[in-house]
């Protein structure tokens, strides 16, 4: 009985091991990666821009410009802009008059002026806006409603009591009363600004008159600013004989013509 037992137990056995040795070992086929046609790393399903490389915050799309908006929605795609503007830069604000201050700071936006008068406009440059300046062809001063205070109004034009060594720029010691006065409406005054003016005859050549004029009026802006004015509120200009009052035939208009001008700019 035993021995029946045994032989069951091995046939059995044999059968089993033969059974396993006839069937072939079984496969694992791994699926495909997904497709990514650009490479940029964003699969095709997602990738908005399937055949240009980009960027995965941007859904697959270039942003060429780097202003956050991609490529594909961007209308201006070579210029930075915003969202808002689809991409471009936002148009600059309205500035009607074109005077460079736009229309939202602008007291004048129709009428060109300067930023220091808030865009109006402002004919003899004084700083006072025209509205506001009861002299607007006259640089004065904001004390005065943009006029000139009389004691200023002594020192403008042609300056009598300027005179100099003949031929020279040498000033003589007789203008020092008429120049110390002029010293003292600049101190008086610390807005005004001012221009002098050097003139000549036509005796002489021409370049050399202009030269003449030149350091004559650059000798009376260094007398000006050794009694204590600051250069930066003078400056000095040479027109030689181009600019004649009198004739210049006669000696009496010779003499005109051999002048000084102070031509008053107003406030800084």
């Amino acid at each position: 009985m035993k021995l029946l037992i045994a032989r069951t137990v091995l046939a059995s056995s044999l059968a089993l091991l033969v059974a396993g040795c006839c069937h072939a070992p079984r496969r694992v086929v791994e699926a495909p990666p997904p497709a990514d046609a650009d490479g940029d790393g964003v699969v095709d399903a997602a990738d908005n821009c399937p055949t240009v490389p980009g960027l995965a915050v941007m859904a697959g799309c270039p942003d060429a410009d780097g202003d956050g908006v991609s490529d594909d929605i961007d209308k201006c795609p070579d210029v930075a802009g915003t969202a808002d503007f689809a991409g471009c830069p936002p148009p600059p604000p309205p500035d009607t008059d074109g005077d460079g201050i736009v229309d939202a700071d602008d007291k004048c936006p129709n009428e060109a002026g300067k930023a220091r008068t808030g865009g109006c406009p402002d004919r003899d440059g004084d700083g006072i806006a025209d509205a506001d300046d009861n002299c607007p062809d006259q640089a004065g001063v904001a004390a005065n409603q943009g006029c000139l205070p009389e004691a200023v109004m002594k020192f403008t034009g042609a300056i009598k009591g300027i005179t100099f060594d003949s031929g020279k720029a040498t000033i003589r010691k007789t203008s020092y009363k008429t120049l110390d006065g002029a010293a003292q409406v600049l101190v008086e005054y610390p807005g005004l600004r001012l221009e002098v003016q050097g003139h000549t005859d036509d005796q002489g050549p021409d370049d050399a008159n202009m030269k003449l004029s030149q350091d004559r009026a650059d000798a009376v802006k260094a007398y000006l600013v050794g009694k204590g004015i600051d250069g930066g509120r003078i400056i000095a200009k040479g027109f030689g004989e181009t600019q004649p009052v009198a004739d210049n035939k006669k000696a009496a208009g010779r003499a005109e013509n051999r002048r000084i001008e102070f031509r008053l700019l107003g406030a800084e």
